[in-house]
């Protein structure tokens, strides 16, 4: 048997709501300073790059050379200064994503507001044989220029577009859903991005994750999520257990996987319409989003290993869910 993490928490340990995730009420809250950990993540690569792009949150300005940008006096490789935080739902960006397929999705998606793009001639000549036409001003590099811009690392496959983060989307954008996917907690941005295309793949409505622990929209998780997050919705929510209850009000039967589960997946009884809740690869889903679920579930696995990375258990739940429910 399994469950993408371990258990939450050792008995008797005393635990916070948020460590717990139980539903917590309204409060006041003065909000961080910019660069401080309040409810912000930054993750960086090897090299210390932000992961929004090879900047450092609250970072000064750094020169770096290139042709000035057209009609506005700047630097096409300068980096992008991010703005506030997504505490009070501000948007924030601008964003540096990468690599073709992240960006033909980009192009594609409607929500999306996109501001320029740096591409070599060959990029620019493969995204236009995949039907994309640039509404954006266009500035042609070298795939050196790019390295300088994201890193030498990034496989940006010679194109580097600028544009904002998606808009926020919460549980009112779900009320037309039938599956939806919920990561309680799960930080790593390649787990998040493996999700993201699994739930894009199996058709799922959304993926939701917290607002804090879980990675931010940035390069490495649209890099890691291949296009997927701009073909699925994207829901950040502030608590989870509250957010639970609040699915389950709307007609949503909620299954957390845990390993402690009293039957399979296979074995539980589904409605017409399902959240499944995956906890992260550390705690497991906590003790107030299980108990805020209708019921918990594990996934059995036949061989020596029995567990699972929790992507791969995202990709396993889908794929079982949406055959209990005859999608």
């Amino acid at each position: 048997m399994t469950r993408p993490d371990t258990p939450a928490g050792p008995s008797g340990t005393s635990t916070s709501s948020e460590d717990t995730g139980a539903p917590t009420p309204a409060r006041s809250r003065s909000k961080p300073p910019h660069g401080s950990g309040g409810g912000q993540r930054d993750y960086k690569d090897g090299k210390g790059r932000g992961a929004k792009g090879g900047f450092r949150k609250g970072g000064g300005k750094q020169s770096v050379q290139g042709a000035a940008h057209e009609g506005e006096g700047r630097r096409p490789f300068a980096r992008v200064r991010p703005r506030s935080s997504r505490e009070e739902d501000a948007a924030e960006g601008p964003v540096l994503l990468y690599g073709l397929h992240t960006i033909e999705a980009a192009f594609r998606n409607s929500d999306r507001r996109r501001h320029r793009l740096l591409a070599t001639e060959n990029a620019q000549r493969r995204l236009t044989e995949r039907g994309i036409s640039f509404d954006v001003p266009v500035e042609t590099v070298n795939p050196r220029q790019l390295d300088h811009l994201v890193g030498r690392d990034a496989v940006h496959q010679g194109a580097v577009l600028e544009a904002d983060p998606l808009p926020a989307f919460g549980p009112r954008d779900l009320a037309r859903a039938r599956l939806v996917l919920a990561l309680d907690q799960v930080t790593d941005p390649h787990n998040v991005g493996a999700i993201l295309r699994s739930a894009v793949a199996l058709a799922a409505d959304a993926v939701v994750t917290t607002e804090r622990h879980a990675p931010e929209e940035g390069s490495v998780l649209a890099k890691s999520a291949s296009g997927a997050l701009d073909m699925v919705r994207h829901v950040r929510v502030k608590n989870m257990a509250r957010f639970v209850t609040e699915m389950r009000e709307a007609g949503f039967q909620a299954v957390a996987l845990d390993s402690e589960g009293p039957a399979r997946l296979e074995e539980t009884d589904l409605g017409d319409k399902v959240l499944l809740v995956l906890g992260s690869e550390g705690k497991g889903v906590r003790q107030g989003v299980r108990e805020a679920c209708d019921a918990l579930a594990r996934l059995d696995m036949p061989g020596a290993i029995a567990s699972l990375n929790v992507s791969n258990a995202a990709v396993l739940a889908l794929y079982v869910t949406r055959g209990k429910m005859g999608l």
